[in-house]
């Protein structure tokens, strides 16, 4: 009687033979990108949830938020870090000569004085000469300048050269660097 209730040991070939044979693999169906795109998206994508209540969803607004003020912080850190050892290491400015301009080079242009009316104010014309690009022809074009004028050393019809500074007035972003050429 003992021998009915206990299972029959089966040899592992016999067992293998009693599974079903496994099904041929199937062939690659060739996918368009889009096709493409589209699984590798989903395959990224979170599962689906059920739903979700306004307070979780604030708590991992929260923690979301957290995470990135934390990173930022870490970031802002870094940087100003890294500022601070490259100031350590940059020669110091001359503390007599402030900075007339931000960062990058001033312009520079050369211009005939208008006007010199106005106190310490010129009004100088920018002439400009240049060729179209696609037809060849010459394009002339002028600009006026209002130009700060510290001494009032230039006069009307003097050829003067003027760098791009910082706004002195509502006008007034020029300032004058030398006369190169006195009126007759």
């Amino acid at each position: 009687m003992a021998d009915e209730t206990e299972t029959p040991e089966t040899d592992g070939a016999d067992a293998q033979a009693e599974q079903p044979a496994a099904a041929p693999p199937e062939p690659v169906v060739p996918q368009t990108p889009k096709e493409r795109r589209v699984a590798r998206r989903a395959a990224k994508r979170p599962a689906p949830r059920g739903p979700v209540s306004a307070e979780e969803r604030d708590a991992e607004r929260r923690a979301r938020r957290e995470q990135t003020a934390k990173l930022r912080r870490a970031y802002r850190a870094r940087v100003k870090t890294k500022a601070a050892e490259r100031r350590a290491a940059a020669p110091a400015p001359e503390p007599a000569q402030a900075p007339e301009h931000g960062p990058g080079r001033p312009k520079v242009r050369q211009g005939v004085v208008v006007s010199d009316k106005a106190d310490k104010t010129l009004v100088v014309r920018v002439d400009v000469t240049r060729r179209h690009r696609r037809y060849g022809k010459t394009l002339r074009s002028s600009s006026t300048l209002h130009v700060h004028d510290e001494r009032n050393d230039a006069n009307q019809g003097d050829t003067v050269r003027v760098v791009e500074c910082r706004p002195m007035s509502r006008t007034k972003r020029w300032r004058l660097l030398e006369v190169l050429e006195r009126a007759k």
